[in-house]
């Protein structure tokens, strides 16, 4: 199998990587389970990819999956997670060919022992 389901349906599944993607470019790094944190990482280079495009349809294609949340709820006329990604994320990848994110295993979760991890975008 090419992905791992993590214990979900499809669509439970589509909407936590949904949620994922976004929180991931709002914050630029975010704790989540080790084995989430691997499957957002593709899904977050492919993101970044197609913001590193810059067109109309790159720019509808990454507005169908990640949700149209405000990058500072507190501000009015705030950038949405989209208009972030392709206007300071992908910049900072123009030469860059791939591995835009990492994975940092941390440690286990209090409660039922997950193992942790961080993924956050690699600075240059």
């Amino acid at each position: 199998m090419a992905y791992s389901k993590v214990g979900r349906d499809s669509s439970a599944r589509k909407a936590l990587f949904r949620d994922l993607i976004t929180d991931l470019i709002i914050h630029e790094r975010i704790e989540t389970t080790e084995i989430k944190a691997k499957e957002l990482r593709s899904i977050a280079d492919k993101m970044v990819t197609l913001a590193k495009r810059g067109d109309l349809h790159a720019r509808r294609q990454v507005a169908a999956f990640v949700r149209k949340e405000p990058v500072d709820p507190s501000d009015e006329k705030s950038k949405d997670a989209v208009q972030k990604l392709f206007d300071e994320i992908a910049p900072r990848y123009k030469e860059r060919n791939g591995g835009y994110t990492r994975v940092l295993k941390t440690t286990f979760r209090r409660g039922d022992a997950a193992p942790m991890a961080i993924i956050e975008f690699v600075k240059e």
